[in-house]
């Protein structure tokens, strides 16, 4: 079945499919700033989008070009270089090898581009200069430029925004306190003049001396990577209003053309029942989670456990359990045969699952429904097409210590396998080639830990 997403501007289900006579599928998703490590909540975003980008291949291989953009300069990042005394590009490039490290870890592919915001200021400039000549932007007095909400009016149909809420939003309030002269009280800064708390992070343009806004780097990055229209445009929920309803505004005014045809947003994570946040000690890095004993693997798992369109409760059991899927679905993959012919749709359902508003509750669902059925004509060829789609790596599933040989805990999957299955004379004997062996297995509620037994 082809693979159709929720689409966030007409609430409708629609098919992705490329629109352009070449067949490449044109998807762009937003990216972080990089100014400190990103946090779980960041990364269920990129994890769903990982899936996406990785049923795409699959629908249309050799033919995705993905792009994901990087924003190394805005308030946070100076500040922050501002702060510890540092260039700008010393503080961005430390936090985007952080991020790509965790992605890494978390196994989601690198888009193919992947332009920062200091790269294209050109891009930027130039697409500020055309809002400029028709009259969608104006310069304020101090030298920043500001997009004129009211020259378009479609504004606020992705978000449901309406003229009222513009004014009262206290998003719109916070982003009006960086003028006193806009026009109105709606509009965004496309340019921002240089301020001294700047410090040197600061570009030429027409309108003198200062930096883009962040809105515009999206739609300007977009455009030259893509083209002035792209098939799809992800995000986190947070991104929808005013981020994207911006980047449509000034891309449609300044290209005359729809910008995207598809919009897809994934929904916030609570952590226990609630909104992340320093104050409550539950907002949790990738290294955060390391530093508890969880693998990386286990946290993707964790974080495709929900709906991606629903709110998702994250909490320290869940990945516990995700730990003990991952040692389940290990010690499976070692008891099958390489390949087995006509075997090809065993796991046919969990894609079905994917394809159908991206169900990854369902995709686990019909994942564990073949893992648990006894007998079967399932391969290691027909099962990992499964755990591509679903960016589950099972080497990397669980993070052994390194004195642990790789045989042992082989060993230990397959007995933990066997006890799930309730073989217990199997279990048992598997128990005695691990002390023979020199290791004790202890079992736990979710999952085991090997020791070398005293001699």
């Amino acid at each position: 079945m082809p693979l159709r997403l929720h689409e966030s501007l007409s609430r409708t289900q629609r098919e992705l499919k490329p629109a352009q006579p070449d067949g490449v599928f044109r998807f762009y998703n937003c990216g972080p700033t990089v100014y400190a490590p990103a946090h779980i909540g960041n990364f269920r975003t990129f994890v769903v989008n990982d899936v996406i980008r990785r049923l795409l291949e699959l629908e249309f291989p050799g033919k995705v070009k993905h792009v994901r953009n990087l924003t190394d300069v805005d308030d946070k990042t100076i500040r922050r270089a501002q702060d510890e005394k540092r260039p700008l590009v010393d503080v961005t490039k430390q936090w985007t090898d952080k991020f790509h490290a965790d992605c890494d870890a978390l196994n989601c592919l690198r888009p193919h581009v992947e332009p920062t915001a200091t790269g294209h200021i050109k891009e930027q400039v130039d697409m500020i200069d055309v809002l400029m000549k028709k009259g969608n932007a104006y310069r304020a007095g101090d030298g920043s430029v500001y997009f004129k909400v009211s020259s378009f009016d479609d504004y606020g149909r992705l978000s449901r925004v309406k003229e009222r809420e513009l004014q009262a939003s206290s998003a719109l309030k916070a982003a009006a306190a960086d003028a006193d002269e806009k026009e109105d009280a709606t509009d965004f800064a496309l340019w921002k003049a240089h301020k001294a708390d700047d410090g040197d992070n600061a570009w030429d343009s027409p309108w003198g001396r200062g930096r883009p806004g962040w809105h515009i780097e999206c739609s300007a990055m977009s455009k030259k990577h893509l083209g002035e229209t792209i098939d799809l445009h992800t995000g986190g929920v947070d991104l929808l209003f005013p981020h994207h309803e911006n980047e449509i505004a000034q891309s449609q005014c300044c290209n005359g053309k729809l910008f995207a045809h598809h919009w897809y947003h994934s929904e916030h994570l609570l952590v226990d029942g609630k909104k992340m946040s320093k104050s409550l000690g539950n907002l949790y890095t990738l290294d955060d989670l390391k530093a508890k004993g969880f693998s990386p693997m286990a946290l993707r798992y964790a974080l495709l456990a929900g709906h991606p369109r629903k709110q998702l409760n994250f909490t320290l059991d869940s990945l516990h359990a995700a730990e003990s899927a991952l040692h389940t679905l290990r010690a499976y993959r070692a008891s099958l045969p390489a390949a087995t012919t006509g075997a090809h749709d065993t796991f046919g359902h969990v894609l079905t699952a994917l394809h159908d508003d991206l169900n990854t509750p369902g995709a686990f669902g019909a994942l564990f429904t073949v893992v648990n059925r006894k007998g079967g004509e399932a391969d290691q060829t027909s099962f990992d097409r499964a755990l591509f789609a679903l960016g589950l790596d099972l080497r990397a599933a669980d993070l052994p210590k390194a004195d642990v040989p790789a045989a042992i805990t082989a060993l230990a999957d397959k007995r933990w396998a066997a006890k799930q299955a309730k073989d217990w004379a199997g279990a048992d004997a598997l128990r005695k080639e691990l002390a023979a062996a020199g290791w004790s297995m202890l079992d736990g509620k979710d999952g085991y830990k090997l020791e070398p037994l005293k001699k």
